[in-house]
């Protein structure tokens, strides 16, 4: 019905097309109908409806009205059907065997009976029980009408009715294989055809996903060939500007040393001059073609990077067909090797000249004098990395200068009698980058300038720092629920640094962003950061100084799934084992007498027990406990501060559950201050449950096995807890974190 609808300024036209049906009106429902007459009428219908069921009388214009309308729509419906020019009908059918219409006081959806109609009829058209084409008429006249139409479109089959429809086109149906041979997508009924059928096939999503991955791929050794033609053209800027300094003086050097000779030597001054000229030009011109076609290497760069971030966001089929041409492209592109040789060297050949016949004259030339002491520039932001940094100076005067001379060494700590070892190194430039440097250490560099009169005084001296080495993630130790994740980490630098940046990406997953998100100026080696709930997240870190960031750390990956905690082996008695994962709590058979341990501040003396690291973020938080039914075991949740020379559920710190073991059955006890309510539970269970619930400030119990609930603490949370868990007999407990909580948990 769309495409018909899409037809409607076309209804001037006197044939329909030979792609249209012709169906009767009845077929459809009234809202899929044409809307032949005008949205007046059918309000005029309406307004006579309202006033039918109100008992008061139609307004007069409103009939007077429709009727004058009448002829309008009547011309109308002609002009539809293109019978306005078919002079076969003849005028009296046009206008004599029309039949005379009224308009009716209800509409056509309020009808319930024969004698109720859309359209009182007049005369003879009135002696018909039904209706013709939407109330034109009786069925003989609208009959009369469809056999005028099809005589002058010469059409007497009775499968042509009144209203063209369009023929529905089966939609196409959409590409879902990839066709590797010839690099198209098409469609899985495609594939058996002899076009396709001894190609190599494969799913369309696994092709994307291919296709996805060459890109990055590509996309990496892009912005890897970016920053290294930047670097190299920033290199050839600089060398180019040295060149055009060097020669310059050496120009003025000439002109300022001949003036007074200008007479005798103005030949040879020409042609030294000419000479000078044509080597300048030759390596000025070979520098500038080399940055011109380093810039158009850059400008394709670029350019390939917005394409590709373009096709990011196109739908897949015309990903993979644009991937798979861009994949081509890049991969030539590539191939290319790109000229990052410097073409023509910032040094200039010593001019000789023959001055042998103005001997006395050249005697009274002044010689070139030693130039002046250089300035070193301050370090400049992220201009070093862990081994390297650049270092930067300028001359302010106009002196001559052949080669520049840098000397540095590391700061010295204070301690005394430990000299530091001093480096030189000679370049031709106002800069130079210093490598095989220690990471985070601060080294004072001082500079001269020297040519054929001498070395320069020495320049102050300036302190550059190396960036520091990238931290070191404690991934054993990262705490995490559906709402954050606590990292730490360890600095891995022998000096202070500025502050830390954590990086956080979400894994690659079907609809992930993959934006990289940062929490920056953090000076301490622990964050706390907000995460969505059920994401993988990767996570790095970076550690800053004036010198720069690190490079980052080994990655770590943080799963919003649940709360995850790992065991606090700063907490365990001495008796307990806890396994490398921190996720199992193992107390072996005892070999010999047994000694009490040494009261602590930290470690559990008294009972063996051991505490969970619980992020501390306020909600929820929900964790199982794997237990043996003759086990005799202690469950719960714990302040920081507890006794550790106490059993858990002696006092007022603590809530526990635990489970007695003996011939006579087993004995479970809710324990707080030492006090426990009288509960019976008969089914024994093989894995507890434990919510813990801040908003409500209680700590609730399940048998997970067969989602029963067990207890509930109304708890006085004042500040956070975490879980414990205490083996009375030898025996293991298997700690069940990062986990989903599940249904029936929800409802307490």
């Amino acid at each position: 019905m769309e495409e018909g609808a899409g037809e409607a300024p076309g209804l001037g036209r006197s044939a329909a097309s030979k792609d249209f049906r012709f169906y009767h009106m009845d077929l459809y429902d009234s809202e899929d109908r044409l809307q032949i007459f005008p949205e007046e009428s059918t309000r005029m219908r309406r307004e006579g409806v309202q006033a039918e069921m109100t008992h008061e009388p139609m307004r007069g214009g409103v009939k007077g009205k429709a009727q004058r309308d009448l002829g309008e729509e009547v011309d109308e419906l002609v002009h539809l059907y293109g019978l306005e020019d078919d002079h076969e009908l003849g005028d009296e059918f046009i206008e004599e065997n029309t039949p005379r219409i009224e308009v009716s006081e209800y509409p056509s959806y309020m009808m319930m009976g024969s004698e109720q109609r859309d359209w009182r009829l007049t005369g003879e058209a009135a002696q018909g029980e039904d209706l013709g084409f939407m109330g034109w008429g009786s069925v003989g006249q609208c009959q009369d009408l469809r056999e005028a139409y099809r005589y002058s479109h010469g059409r007497a089959s009775e499968e042509y009715e009144c209203y063209v429809i369009p023929e529905e086109e089966d939609e196409e149906e959409a590409a879902d294989v990839f066709c590797v041979t010839c690099k198209t997508p098409i469609r899985a009924s495609e594939k058996d055809q002899d076009e396709h059928k001894q190609h190599e096939v494969t799913p369309l999503s696994k092709a994307l996903e291919s296709a996805k991955d060459e890109i990055h791929k590509n996309m990496y050794k892009l912005e890897k060939q970016i920053i290294e033609m930047e670097n190299f053209a920033s290199h050839l800027e600089e060398v180019f500007i040295t060149v055009e300094e060097n020669f310059g003086r050496q120009e003025q050097n000439f002109e300022s040393h001949y003036n007074e000779i200008l007479e005798t030597l103005s030949q040879k001054y020409e042609e030294k001059i000419q000479a000078l000229g044509e080597k300048k030009k030759e390596k000025l011109e070979a520098l500038y073609g080399q940055l011109v076609n380093c810039g158009e290497n850059l400008d394709t760069c670029k350019e390939l990077m917005e394409t590709i971030e373009e096709m990011c966001h196109e739908e897949k089929v015309d990903f993979i067909k644009d991937a798979v041409a861009m994949a081509d492209r890049l991969g030539k592109f590539l191939q290319t090797k790109t000229d990052v040789e410097i073409s023509a060297q910032p040094d200039f050949e010593d001019q000789t000249l023959d001055f042998s016949d103005v001997e006395e004259l050249m005697g009274s030339i002044n010689t070139i004098p030693a130039p002046s002491a250089p300035v070193i520039n301050p370090q400049a932001p992220n201009s070093a990395t862990g081994s390297s940094v650049r270092v930067c100076w300028s001359l302010y005067s106009d002196d001559t200068v052949e080669s520049y001379r840098l000397s540095y060494r590391p700061v010295q700590d204070g301690s005394p009698g430990k000299e530091q070892t001093e480096f030189t190194m000679t370049v031709k430039e106002t800069y130079c980058s210093v490598t095989n440097l220690l990471p985070n250490t601060q080294y004072e560099f001082w500079v001269t300038a020297q040519n054929r009169a001498g070395l320069s005084p020495t320049s102050e001296r300036a302190v550059y720092m190396t960036a520091p080495c990238p931290p070191i993630i404690k991934s054993k130790e990262i705490r995490s629920c559906e709402e954050a994740a606590l990292i730490s980490w360890e600095s891995g630098n022998l000096n202070p640094v500025d502050s830390y940046t954590v990086e956080l990406s979400q894994a690659e997953t079907p609809g992930a962003s993959g934006v990289t998100e940062s929490v920056v100026g953090i000076p301490t080696c622990e964050c706390l950061v907000q995460l969505q709930p059920r994401q993988n997240y990767t996570i790095n870190v970076r550690a800053l100084n004036v010198g720069g960031p690190s490079a980052r750390s080994e990655p770590a990956t943080v799963h919003t799934t649940g709360s995850y905690f790992p065991l606090n082996e700063h907490t365990c008695h001495p008796w307990l084992t806890v396994s490398k994962d921190g996720l199992t709590v193992v107390r072996s058979e005892s070999r010999g007498p047994t000694r009490e341990p040494v009261p602590s501040d930290t470690q559990f003396t008294r009972c063996a027990a051991v505490m969970g690291n619980l992020i501390p973020v306020r909600g929820r938080h929900y964790w199982e406990v794997e237990v043996d039914e003759c086990l005799d075991y202690t469950v719960g949740v714990a302040f920081e501060d507890v006794p550790r020379q106490e059993d858990l559920g002696a006092n007022r710190l603590s809530w526990c559950m635990r489970h007695t073991f003996s011939s006579s059955g087993h004995k479970y006890e809710f324990l707080h201050n030492k006090m426990t309510p009288d509960i019976r539970i008969t089914v024994p269970p093989k894995k507890i449950g434990i919510l813990l619930d801040y908003e409500n400030a209680k700590l609730s119990f399940f048998n997970v096995d067969i989602s029963q609930h067990l207890y509930t603490f109304s708890c006085q949370l004042h500040q956070f807890v975490h879980p414990c868990f205490s083996l009375e007999k030898p025996g293991c407990l298997k700690i069940h974190n990062g986990i989903s909580m599940p249904e029936h948990v929800t409802f307490y």
